[in-house]
């Protein structure tokens, strides 16, 4: 069995997504303990133990001492399964987030897999939906990795209540991403919504962001604009995600989101300034994607090399998780908040 400190890095969630993932791949008997220790309410809050759950699920796992508020937890994995599944995270526990423990398991997958996942799907200290919609699919693509993620309803903090549908084909082959020089921005895409708040409150945010984009002197962005209103019984939201494509068809990212006392303005200057940053830095992977690549780069067939926008804590996370659960070489060079450099030797028997 191994052990994997919860306390690790940032102390947060990622360590279990990261180890619940790979060790149902990989078929290995986990340990996690010290989880969340140093936040104000350690241990597993709703939206850890919902993705724990359903990644058992998925792998056929016996679980062992998983209940909100535990500090440790043993996860048994056994044999992949296809098939439908619905998982509800309840309030605004992040959807998003689920789907991190959830994807890597699904390359894997001997049949199809369709997923329905309940929660809040654009809140605080996580990917929003349309980040995986517009950036990770794409990006995740390119290395074999095949999915649709649907967009029923959004969830905003405090209710959540959104609804997302996410599929695949299984048996995914990963293969190895190879460094090469992005290129010039083709194309840039974004989409700013608002839920149960005034049309205006987008397009500020869209206005905002282009007038960044245009000071930078990058292509004009083609940024959509949506409002919804689900009624009384869902939170009202707002934010904004943008996608610049290269030439080559890479994929880099940015993201903010609305909050009440902030004005639509700087959530749009925020997402377009970011943007140039990560354009400007020359990498392959924006902060983001550096991090969230790491597990389908360890379960590739040969060897990845791809540059960073930023090294996050998220990334050294999980590199250090990765090299808990395999042993494996990975190498990531550069300081937090500096470009980087990540280096992974796939294990590719899968």
């Amino acid at each position: 069995m191994i052990e994997v400190d919860g306390s690790y890095g940032e102390g947060g969630g990622q360590v279990l997504r990261t180890a619940v993932a790979l060790a149902a791949v990989l078929s290995k008997e986990i340990h996690v303990f010290n989880i969340r220790a140093g936040r104000a309410e350690p241990g597993i809050r709703p939206q850890h133990m919902t993705g724990v759950k359903a990644a058992a699920q998925l792998c056929s796992a016996d679980l062992s001492g998983l209940e909100v508020g535990s500090t440790e937890f043993v996860f048994k994995p056994g044999k992949l399964r296809a098939g439908t599944f619905r998982f509800d995270v309840g309030t605004a526990g992040s959807v998003t987030l689920v789907l991190q423990t959830l994807m890597p398991i699904l390359a894997f997958a001997p049949g199809p897999v369709q997923l329905e996942i309940a929660g809040g799907t654009d809140v605080k200290w996580s990917p929003p939906i349309d980040y995986l919609r517009f950036v990770t699919l794409p990006i995740l693509k390119k290395v074999g990795y095949h999915a649709e993620l649907e967009l029923i309803r959004r969830g905003h903090y405090p209710k959540g209540g959104g609804l997302v549908k996410f599929s695949t084909g299984g048996a995914s082959k990963l293969q190895a991403m190879i460094y090469e020089k992005p290129g010039s921005i083709s194309n840039i895409y974004g989409m700013s919504h608002a839920v149960a708040l005034p049309r205006h409150v987008a397009e500020r945010q869209a206005a905002a962001a282009g007038k960044n984009l245009e000071e930078a002197k990058l292509p004009s962005a083609s940024i959509d604009v949506e409002v919804a209103n689900y009624g009384r019984q869902l939170s009202p939201g707002s934010g904004i995600v943008l996608s610049a494509e290269t030439q080559n068809r890479n994929i880099l990212g940015s993201d903010a989101l609305g909050e009440r006392g902030r004005p639509a303005e700087e959530v749009g200057s925020t997402a377009g300034r970011i943007l140039v940053e990560e354009v400007e830095s020359g990498a392959m992977l924006d902060r983001h994607m550096g991090d969230m690549m790491i597990p389908y780069l360890l379960l590739a067939k040969g060897a990845s090399e791809v540059s960073v926008s930023r090294v996050t804590q998220h990334a050294r996370t999980n590199v250090k998780v990765a090299e808990w659960l395999t042993g494996g070489r990975l190498e990531l060079q550069g300081e937090i908040d500096q470009p980087g450099r990540l280096r992974v030797e796939g294990q590719g028997s899968m």
